[in-house]
């Protein structure tokens, strides 16, 4: 205990070297928690989300942008598809069930989804007031996004056109809650939840100028995708060709758009970890320059020591105890900057909307911070504790 309290004193007896070797370690281990934290979230939003969706049938357009819109929700879908196009699909004999999709309208940036009520079984979803819907324009609220709009159950709102706010105004047609979610830690928790009749309803009522018009609107109606699940893996093989082959839709697989995502992604966080690794590297030469120069500076207070009766050992922890205490103290930062990092991110990007990063959140990957702060600490105060361990009490006094 006394020699960890001798290392505190010694370590900031010079409180701006100290500040300085802290800061870059801090820096340098900020950048490394913000890139763990970030890919952690991702990973989990990517298998949260996706679990259980094996294609995704949309329009033709970029697969991944059907992806991003249609499971993610984090971008605009690129068109709709027949309804009758796709009930045809749920009869195909690989494909075990079809969730309907159908996006267009938001409310304050919330998404309103017509769907069947196989969607939130899908993710598991539970009620935590209220009932599910039962006609057209009730909806069933996500956790997140009754929270932050400040919904109660028979609430009565209108959507707006558009996956954003600033669009034209559905003022005809007025929504009811009927249901609020639980917490789920998916998708769900952000959408606004409906019958896909209600979407058909919102824009067939303000469309339509007579009966035989919305006769035919009913026979024309369109989604914007399906989620499709398979009753064999071996329909990955031949399903998404027959989609993209044989009809005018395209079949989009998200394990393999995601991963194509994360592969472009990749450039950015190798320049960040290279990034980071040279402010560990900046900061293991520093620290070593400063634990050098303090067995230098230190040589008449190593003496008395040793005279005192204290073993080379003794001396040579005090100097990897300083390092120690170092590594601690700017782990503690670095963990805080990334967190603050990351929040900054959700804030700026209002990821809390999409893909929930940004929260202060402690994945497993996270020890890896303090392991590399000490083995950096400890690495470089090698050399200096050796030399301090090395060096005999004649030559400590001849130079005092």
């Amino acid at each position: 205990m006394s020699t960890l309290l001798w290392a505190w004193r010694y370590l900031w007896a010079r409180p701006l070297g100290a500040a300085l070797n802290v800061l870059l370690l801090a820096l340098g281990l900020g950048s490394i928690t913000f890139l763990l934290l970030v890919g952690a979230q991702l990973a989990k939003a990517f298998d949260r989300d996706l679990a259980g969706i094996d294609v995704v049938v949309g329009a033709k357009g970029s697969p991944m942008q059907l992806i991003l819109s249609g499971v993610l929700h984090v971008d605009v879908p690129p068109g709709n598809i027949p309804l009758q196009a796709v009930r045809e699909l749920e009869k195909h004999p690989m494909v075990a069930s079809v969730i309907p999709i159908s996006l267009g309208d938001s409310l304050q940036g919330f998404r309103i989804v017509g769907t069947s009520h196989a969607y939130a079984d899908h993710y598991g979803a539970t009620l935590a007031q209220g009932r599910s819907w039962t006609a057209p324009m009730e909806v069933v609220l996500g956790a997140s996004t009754a929270s932050k709009l400040g919904l109660q159950l028979n609430s009565n709102f209108v959507g707006t056109h558009g996956m954003g706010a600033g669009g034209h105004v559905h003022g005809d047609s007025v929504y009811t809650v009927v249901g609020i979610l639980h917490p789920s830690g998916s998708v769900i928790d952000r959408l606004v939840l409906t019958d896909s009749a209600s979407v058909w309803k919102v824009h067939e009522d303000s469309t339509a100028t007579d009966d035989e018009d919305r006769a035919l609107m009913e026979e024309e109606r369109e989604i914007t995708m399906a989620l499709v699940k398979y009753k064999t893996p071996m329909a990955a093989l031949s399903f998404p060709r027959y989609v993209n082959t044989s009809t005018e839709m395209q079949a989009a697989a998200p394990a393999l758009e995601i991963t194509r995502l994360l592969s472009m992604l990749g450039l950015g966080t190798d320049v960040l970890r290279a990034f980071a690794g040279v402010l560990l590297l900046t900061a293991g030469l520093s620290v070593f320059i400063a634990l050098w120069s303090a067995v230098r500076e230190r040589r008449a207070d190593l003496a008395v020591l040793r005279m005192l009766g204290a073993p080379p050992a003794k001396v040579a922890a005090l100097l990897l105890c300083e390092a120690v205490w170092l590594a601690l103290v700017a782990s503690l930062c670095g963990l805080a900057l990334g967190q603050g990092f990351a929040a900054a991110l959700g804030w700026f990007l209002q990821l809390d909307n999409s893909l929930l990063i940004g929260g202060i959140t402690w994945p497993v990957t996270l020890s890896v911070v303090p392991a590399l702060a000490l083995g950096v600490s400890l690495v470089s105060a090698l050399l200096p504790t050796w030399a301090a361990y090395r060096v005999s009490v004649l030559e400590l006094l001849q130079t005092r």
